[in-house]
Parts: C-alpha cells; sequence; structure tokens
C-alpha cells in the first residue's frame, strides 16, 4: 500500500491539470491510473487537478493563446480522466454524489459560450444530468425545457450588458411556471446585486462557485 506525501499528492494534481492543458489525453490517463493506485482521493483529482486545467484552457482561450481546436483537444483529454475518476466519486461519498438535472445556455443574442462550457464541464464531473442549450438560446426555449426536464436548476449565462438584460424575463416566466426551480445566473456584466434584483436564486462568479451554489440548492431542495 502506498503512503501519499503531501509532495506526491501536489505532484500528481500537477499532471493531471498539466495533462489537460497540454492536450495530453494519454498522459491524463496514465496520471488518473497512478492517482488510483497511489491513493489519491477521486474528488481531489477531479477538482483540483482536471478542473483546475480545465480552467486554465479557459483562461488560455479568452487570451487567444489556444483556440477552438486546442479546446476540443483539452476537453476530450479531461473526459478521457473523468471516466476513469469520476465512477469513483460515489464511492468516495460526500457533496459529490449529489446529482439533479440542469439546463444551461447563453441568453439570446449572445454566442460567448466559453464560460458556460466550462461550467457544464464541472457539473458533468459531479455527475449532474446537463440540458446544454448551447448559445444564443431563445428566451422562450429555457422556460420549455425547464418544464420539459422538470430540471432543479436552469443555469444562464451573458457576457454582454445587452443581452443580460433576458435573464430577466426568464426568471420571472420559470418562476411563474415552477416557483421551486432554482435559477443561477452568471457572466462577465452580471453581479450579485442584479441577480437578487432580478429574483435569480444563485449568482456565479466562476465556475467552482457554481457548482457549489448548485449542489447546494440541490439539497435544499431535498430537505423541503
Amino acid at each position: 500500500m502506498f503512503y501519499l506525501t503531501p509532495e506526491r499528492e501536489q505532484e500528481l494534481l500537477k499532471m493531471l491539470a498539466d495533462g489537460v492543458v497540454n492536450y495530453d489525453e494519454e498522459g491524463v490517463i496514465a496520471a488518473c491510473n497512478a492517482s488510483v493506485e497511489e491513493g489519491l482521493s477521486p474528488r481531489k483529482g477531479v477538482f483540483d487537478g482536471l478542473v483546475v486545467g480545465m480552467q486554465e484552457v479557459g483562461r488560455l482561450y479568452e487570451e487567444q493563446e489556444y483556440f477552438v481546436p486546442e479546446l476540443l483537444m483539452c476537453a476530450d483529454a479531461m473526459y478521457a480522466g473523468l471516466a476513469i475518476l469520476r465512477p469513483l466519486l460515489k464511492a468516495e461519498g460526500g457533496a459529490t454524489t449529489v446529482r439533479g438535472q440542469v439546463v444551461m445556455g447563453v441568453v439570446q443574442g449572445d454566442v460567448h459560450d466559453i464560460g458556460k462550457n466550462i461550467v457544464k464541464m464541472m457539473f458533468d464531473a459531479a455527475g449532474f444530468t446537463v440540458h446544454d442549450l448551447g448559445r444564443d438560446v431563445p428566451l422562450e426555449d429555457f422556460v420549455a425545457e425547464q418544464l420539459k426536464t422538470d430540471s432543479e436548476i436552469v443555469a444562464l449565462s451573458a457576457m454582454m450588458t445587452t443581452t443580460m438584460l433576458g435573464m430577466r424575463s426568464i426568471i420571472k416566466q420559470i418562476k411563474e411556471k415552477n416557483p421551486k426551480a432554482k435559477i443561477m445566473i452568471g457572466g462577465a456584466p452580471v453581479s450579485e446585486e442584479i441577480a437578487a434584483k432580478w429574483g435569480a436564486d444563485g449568482y456565479a462568479k466562476d465556475a467552482s462557485n457554481a457548482l457549489k451554489d448548485a449542489i447546494n440548492m440541490i439539497s435544499s431542495l431535498r430537505e423541503i
């Protein structure tokens, strides 16, 4: 049996993150297998390794150092790692076993979806069922999809102040039709104050916060 030193733990996490950033699918698989063998927490492997790598990929994309082909290859590397680590999350226990359904998309008129895609990957990693409507999504489609799937959470993203305004209408319509549904909003022009003013249940400044809020929302719904 291995004794995993803090130094080795950090080394494994760096291997996982670097493998994603360098779109090295085989390297990620090897690092995941080593992590499992040496007793690294699957949760740490996913969120402090693979997801950290994907967040760096998002930064590189926004800085225009990476483009769509690199982004897709990085995502493939991350999902290769998730295929190994995700089945172990449930056995490990804890909040990561909480599952639910999420409708997400970028609101009408807005095609900036890198942030939404990273959030989607994190929800995938945590075992949520994600109904991804994509980008430039007509406002009524969010309402229809929530009703169709009975998803507990609707996650709205906007990167422009002009398109952000559509969120208010979506929140109002969903709350009228299904008051129990929880709505989370995010994106560069969005703030906690705006979320509260428009009646959203949560505001996420980044992918990590989005996931934490979602897990808390699902937990609170199940306690009702």
